[in-house]
């Protein structure tokens, strides 16, 4: 396995990548459960090729080690065994809700204090309401685009003692 080295961000569910502008971003450690090549209904060959295999739930890495972490899980509690948004994007576990929790646990963790962490979702099956309120960081802002996926932003303030 190949860990993150002294990369500042950390993708923790890089799919195929598509919204980097660089998909091989140097400063970039692309994480995701799967490391696999399917071909969607259309033909198009979807590649998924982390750096790191591992899963969102139980991150391979130390305490406070990102300066940013991009969390872009799965969106679906449910789609076809063959489907183009299962082959895409992949499916949530029936326990969606613990599995969602234990991911914002997780980029919390990895990211260092003052930290940024964005998270995208789209709300085709599950609000944005419901899914924030499986972790008890609030955000700074957000961007909901022209469909329904959301754009938010974090930021890890220590906790006072």
């Amino acid at each position: 396995m190949t860990m993150s080295g002294d990369k500042p961000i950390l993708d923790a569910c890089c799919g195929s990548r598509m919204f980097w502008f660089d998909k091989d971003n140097p400063l970039v450690e692309f994480m995701d459960i799967r490391d696999e090549e399917v071909f969607l209904t259309d033909g198009q060959l979807v590649m998924v090729h982390p750096n790191t295999i591992g899963d969102f739930t139980a991150m391979p890495y130390p305490d406070n080690h990102f300066k940013m972490v991009v969390f872009d899980p799965p969106h679906m509690v449910w789609a076809g065994d063959q489907s183009n948004i299962r082959k895409k994007y992949g499916v949530l576990d029936k326990d969606w809700k613990t599995e969602l929790a234990m991911g914002f646990k997780e980029c919390f963790r990895v990211l260092e204090p003052y930290g940024t962490l964005i998270f995208k979702w789209n709300e085709t099956q599950l609000k944005l309401k419901t899914v924030l309120a499986l972790t008890d960081e609030k955000p700074l802002f957000g961007h909901r685009g022209g469909s329904r996926t959301i754009w938010v932003a974090f930021m890890k303030i220590p906790k006072t003692q």
